[in-house]
């Protein structure tokens, strides 16, 4: 090994016995022989060295020791929004759950998924107000990067944040909360990794329900162009589903949160049209629904009908790409007749396209920030030199509704339109600077997408 490689590895395990006194051999650096890919296998990870603390105390002698550091969630994540050229931290061992019932809120640990905490608070009597497609995900890792699920008057999972505690880049602990904080707070939770590493975050709860929810297949497209918003509000949470053809919604999922002592909900056998499914549906025609949750009408609880897809499956195709788009609600139907436009482009490389609605928030990096969305989601066969070539062209086509895209997923927009999309870029730049002056936890998507001009 000649200097250079030595400075590079300089957070690895030659720091020697001092950083033994925190982490162990084993933990403070795996050097796989084997790529680290995301979770669909479109991404392989660069960072030379992974590491996995075990407590607080490891994950901030790691900061203080590595001159560059990037946060790990579970994979879930596209791009390179989570990735390092030299050294990644993964807090999947921060697992820890801690219910307050007085004040109706829980703080976890960066390593806990929503599917590890949804039966928690559950049996305690609680729930969250919103969930993802699928429960898979990291909490903190989602509520950094704005995930949102759905429902016209659900704001995104970021939106139950009430407080986060997070490493600095000189080591320090740090805790904002919307209740002290003001918009120091609201810039601070759609962090997308560059704040410091995350440590815990605590979570607004409500009271547990339960849903039932129906598919309905075949809806005209054009029944969105007066009853947009109504058949976005006929549930809790409502997705449509569609390949773009024949100006068609291949099938309709509403899911319904079910009154106090309710055993059923009211699901009429025709929707707009579209007509009630009388088997198990997975989003994508030709996949097994083996893997979707519960359908026609059965009630469950809210963490297994939130999703569409069951903790113990592989969710969605899985091997496959996925990109997002979050337009103003008002003019959604414009927008995705926009999109039709493309279809005998989109529909060869395409699984499958989802439409929600989100509502607005006040969270700055959100793509909901102050206006009602509508996200156009495409899960793409894994086919990225021909995704590569459409996305521009949806671009285009969205631009004049103002489009933001996912952070964690694929898109081509630049860094200077990205800057026009979000009104508190400037301000949300220089809060990071108070946190992280030197850039340490900024890596290439980063410097490229919030940094670049």
């Amino acid at each position: 090994m000649d200097k250079r490689q030595f400075l590079k590895g300089s957070c690895s395990i030659l720091t020697g016995s001092m950083l033994s006194r925190f982490v162990s051999a084993e933990q403070a650096a795996q050097q796989s022989t084997t790529p680290r890919t995301n979770w669909a296998g479109n991404y392989t990870f660069h960072a030379e060295h992974l590491y996995e603390p075990k407590t607080v105390a490891e994950v901030q002698h790691l900061v203080t020791t590595c001159p560059k550091l990037r946060a790990l969630g579970r994979g879930h994540s596209f791009n390179g929004i989570a990735d390092s050229t030299t050294n990644q931290i993964s807090l999947k061992q921060l697992d820890a759950i801690d219910i307050d019932e007085k004040a109706h809120t829980v703080t976890v640990g960066a390593g806990v998924t929503y599917g590890k905490l949804a039966p928690v608070i559950d049996a305690r009597g609680f729930a969250v107000h919103n969930l993802a497609s699928l429960p898979h995900v990291s909490v903190i890792g989602a509520c950094a990067t704005a995930t949102h699920g759905s429902g016209s008057k659900n704001g995104n999972l970021s939106t139950a944040v009430s407080a986060i505690e997070f490493v600095t880049a000189d080591g320090s602990l740090h805790t904002l909360s919307r209740a002290k904080d003001g918009d120091k707070f609201l810039g601070a939770v759609v962090a997308l990794g560059d704040i410091g590493i995350v440590i815990k975050t605590t979570l607004d709860l409500v009271p547990t329900f339960q849903v039932a929810q129906v598919v309905y297949e075949n809806l005209s497209i054009s029944q969105l162009e007066k009853h947009l918003d109504e058949i976005f509000l006929s549930g809790y949470s409502v997705s449509l589903f569609t390949d773009w053809q024949n100006h068609n919604i291949s099938e309709v999922w509403v899911k319904r949160r079910l009154g106090p002592g309710a055993t059923s909900a009211n699901f009429a056998p025709e929707f707009f049209g579209a007509k009630a499914a009388t088997r198990k549906l997975h989003p994508i025609v030709d996949h097994n629904a083996e893997a979707c949750t519960d359908q026609l009408g059965v009630p469950g609880p809210w963490y297994e009908r939130l999703p569409h897809f069951k903790l113990n499956f592989t969710p969605s195709s899985g091997a496959e790409l996925q990109t997002e788009y979050f337009v103003p609600r008002d003019r959604a139907y414009e927008a995705i007749l926009a999109v039709e436009q493309l279809r005998d482009r989109i529909t060869p490389h395409l699984f499958i396209t989802e439409l929600r609605t989100i509502a607005a928030d006040n969270l700055w990096l959100s793509m909901a920030y102050q206006r009602p969305s509508m996200a156009i989601h495409f899960t793409w066969k894994p086919e990225w030199p021909e995704v590569q070539t459409i996305l521009p062209l949806i671009e285009e086509k969205l631009a004049p509704f103002d489009a933001r895209p996912h952070w964690a997923k694929l898109f081509t927009i630049p860094s200077s339109r990205l800057n026009q999309l979000y009104a508190k870029m400037p301000d949300y730049q220089a809060l990071i600077k108070q946190y992280d002056p030197q850039g340490k936890f900024r890596n290439q998507f980063i410097d490229t997408n919030i940094y670049g001009t």
